[in-house]
């Protein structure tokens, strides 16, 4: 005996459960999930025994146009923070006249110490992509406009923040000296490790290493030399995930279990971030908010 057909009005209550469903998924996606920012507070024991606290504020992934007021708002409050250390990552621009809105919505944070790299699309303006090719691969770079960003490493320079691509810097905090060393974008093959390869400066207590993109090949060279922890970007934490959190796509070589959040990678700390912004071209998240982390870094038992 066959089954029965469901009645007409059943599978059109059905398709209009979906289509509802659907519109309130992408609606939230578009509003609550891309504004809704988070301050994420991780702990890490790498200090030398007896040393006070220090707090890294990692941010990355502004995407930053004139009208994203909100995320404008939120920059301009993480000031309150008071970190002691300010890491950015790249990927702040995605408009050619954005680089007055990222100064000024850094606020106090410019006058912290802080070290940064660049990413793609700090170089060139984004341009629309197909939502569902990431899920064929990593994006490739096509011809796009280029961007201010000479205007915005000048700004960072002028208030004190200094550039870490393929340059070693040195800075002691509380009595602990830091090393901080960075690359030019792996994403677009702009990465020349051989620029700052070797073990840590002598006298070194903690050694970090910056890129945008976390792909494992450059991650392997910062563990081999000795790094202690690695700060990227890039991946969004996947922006658009299932229920639990989980990635679908990293957009780069990293896996997808460590596509945001501290996880360890080789022999060194690896801290992702989601970042705060996303394309204007894909202006939506699901299940993967916002964020900027907050790194406090103790003293070793």
């Amino acid at each position: 005996m066959s089954p029965k057909r469901p009645p007409l009005y059943a599978l059109a209550s059905g398709i209009a459960a979906g289509a509802v469903s659907s519109v309130v998924t992408a609606a939230y996606a578009a509003t609550l999930g891309r504004t809704h920012f988070v301050v994420k507070q991780e702990t890490l024991p790498l200090l030398p025994a007896g040393s006070d606290p220090i707090r890294i504020l990692h941010l990355s992934d502004f995407h930053m146009t004139p009208e994203n007021k909100e995320l404008q708002h939120f920059l301009s409050l993480l000031g309150d923070i008071h970190p002691d250390l300010v890491i950015d990552t790249g990927d702040n621009l995605a408009h050619p006249k954005a680089v007055p809105h990222v100064v000024q919505s850094l606020g106090t944070l410019l006058d912290v110490p802080g070290f940064f790299v660049f990413g793609s699309n700090d170089y060139f303006a984004p341009d629309f992509k197909n939502p569902l090719s990431y899920l064929r691969g990593e994006s490739t770079l096509r011809k796009r406009p280029p961007l201010p960003w000479q205007g915005m490493r000048a700004a960072f320079h002028e208030r004190g923040w200094k550039d870490a691509t393929h340059q070693r810097h040195a800075i002691n905090i509380r009595g602990v000296n830091i090393m901080v060393s960075g690359v030019d974008d792996p994403h677009i093959d702009r990465d020349r490790y051989e620029t700052i390869a070797g073990r840590p400066l002598p006298g070194t207590n903690v050694a970090i290493g910056l890129t945008h993109a976390p792909e494992p090949r450059v991650l392997l060279r910062f563990s081999e030399d000795g790094y202690d922890l690695a700060l990227a970007g890039h991946t969004h934490g996947g922006q658009v995930c299932l229920p639990n959190g989980k990635s679908i796509v990293t957009n780069c070589g990293i896996d997808r279990k460590r596509a945001h959040g501290l996880h360890r990678f080789a022999h060194l700390w690896l801290n992702v971030s989601a970042g705060l912004g996303t394309s204007p071209y894909a202006p939506f998240r699901l299940f993967c908010p916002p964020e900027v982390t907050l790194l406090e870094l103790t003293a070793r038992q």
